[in-house]
């Protein structure tokens, strides 16, 4: 029984991982201007099957020798939890008349599956391309959340999810970035701080230009769009000039958390 309640077993341990599903869904539910039943029933369906990645690696740890298969008991019991959960609040919405936002959860068997896989090989760490990809999957729940508010389909969900997404890959690279710069021995000069993030910078500047751009050119799109794109491409700035060398992870990510947050609000705001 004390092990069904282990956090590692039920709560993703990746904890900034949380932003990158929060995130999406606030920025869905508040473009789509009302929260609605099903809207709660999206926000669980997402989250529950946010949640039910931690078991099901367990598990797949636990088969492939990483993990004790004691924890296979305990981990099936949150898969099963989170599974009916799951299937509840996709039921709420199907009735709803909302099953086509279903859809939008099919490219998320195969990433998930490819993950599955690396966890199998001890190959999941440092895949930066996969995180990538599975960013954009949760990006989904953008237009997802926002299609449920406006009760009906609309094309500007579409790009929801790409602002969203391009945000959260400029922010997956820029952490690499960050934790590679904190095994750094000393500070090297300007030139090679700037060399070493020039992928960060790459991202985050790419964002803006493309933001400024289509707020201009695309009638229905904010003509602010560019604040929040901008706060993360200082930061990219700032982050290259000072590395986090010797820094913690936990300082990153809380970092991360912040400029993420604060990212989230600005669009919100600049969007409405």
């Amino acid at each position: 029984m004390q092990k069904i309640f282990r956090k590692q077993i039920f709560l993703p341990q990746d904890h900034g991982s949380w932003v990158f599903i929060f995130s999406p869904l606030l920025i869905g539910l508040f473009a789509g201007g009302q929260f609605t039943f099903a809207s709660f029933s999206l926000v669980v369906a997402a989250i529950a099957a946010f949640l039910i990645r931690q078991p099901i690696t367990i598990v797949v740890k636990a088969y492939s020798g990483r993990r004790s298969k004691d924890d296979l008991p305990a981990a099936c019991i949150w898969l099963v939890i989170y599974s009916i959960i799951a299937l509840a609040a996709l039921t709420s919405l199907i009735l709803q008349g909302f099953i086509y936002v279903l859809y939008l959860a099919a490219p998320g068997i195969p990433v998930f599956a490819w993950h599955l896989w690396l966890v199998s090989r001890r190959e999941e760490r440092r895949q930066a391309g996969v995180e990538i990809v599975a960013i954009g999957v949760l990006s989904l729940t953008a237009p997802a959340a926002y299609w449920v508010g406006v009760s009906g389909y609309e094309p500007a969900g579409w790009w929801l999810w790409i602002l969203v997404w391009m945000q959260s890959a400029a922010s997956i690279v820029y952490a690499y970035l960050r934790l590679e710069q904190r095994e750094w021995k000393s500070l090297p000069n300007r030139w090679l701080k700037f060399r070493s993030g020039w992928r960060a910078y790459l991202y985050t500047s790419f964002n803006l230009l493309i933001v400024t751009i289509l707020g201009i050119g695309v009638e229905f799109l904010p003509k602010l769009i560019f604040i929040p794109y901008l706060i993360q491409w200082l930061e990219a700035l700032w982050g290259i000039d000072h590395p986090a060398v010797g820094w913690k992870p936990t300082r990153i990510g809380i970092r991360q958390l912040i400029v993420s947050i604060l990212w989230t609000i600005l669009f919100i705001l600049v969007w409405r």
